[in-house]
């Protein structure tokens, strides 16, 4: 089995962001993030820490217009960084679940990396805000990931009343269910795991 370092950087420049992203799998939890919007770069840290990668993240974005361009773009950027780190999935566990509690909040995270995007988000919006961060740009960071790393990423909130709770044991759940998903099987001797061989 291949046990070379899997690692990506993206680089995405447009009208309305500048972000460059280097992302390694195989990593020891270390973050270096700055987006310019405090809570999202709190979560991406946690995000980093809890899944095992090192993530790197620099982005630049029309944060005067508001916080979606470049919620979304750092969506993309992760979920592309993904996708080419994790190559054509052979060896992997492929599926991965966890159910994270934050105080009052309870949230599971079940992901297939599976080349089909399909997310389902049950995380309520019960605060408008946390801090300056929009509450309503959480599903679209999730989604922009989901897409653009090929999984099926299913997010529910059992409860919890706090939303920066909500948001932190989401966070936390998707990257213990990822670092689950992307390790390596040595029984499956490098072979992916489908019965059509092929992801």
């Amino acid at each position: 089995m291949n046990k070379e370092i899997r690692r990506a950087v993206i680089e995405r420049t447009t009208a309305e962001t500048e972000i460059r992203l280097e992302l390694v799998v195989d990593g020891e939890g270390k973050s270096e993030i700055v987006s310019g919007i405090p809570f999202l770069d709190h979560m991406l840290t946690l995000f980093a820490r809890h899944s095992g990668c090192d993530l790197k993240i620099s982005a630049r974005g029309d944060l005067e217009v508001d916080f979606h361009h470049t919620v979304e773009d750092l969506g993309i950027c992760l979920g592309q960084a993904l996708t080419n780190s994790l190559g054509d999935l052979a060896g992997i566990t492929r599926y991965g679940t966890a159910l994270i509690p934050m105080d009052e909040a309870l949230c599971e995270a079940a992901v297939d990396i599976s080349r089909r995007p399909f997310l389902v988000f049950n995380l309520p919006v019960v605060a408008a805000k946390v801090g300056e961060f929009d509450s309503e740009l959480g599903e679209e960071f999730f989604r922009a990931l989901a897409v653009n790393a090929g999984l099926t990423l299913h997010l529910n909130l059992r409860y919890g009343r706090n939303q920066h709770h909500i948001f932190e044991a989401a966070f936390k759940a998707t990257a213990h269910a990822l670092r689950q998903a992307w390790s390596r099987r040595p029984d499956l001797d490098g072979q992916v795991l489908s019965t059509k061989g092929s992801l």
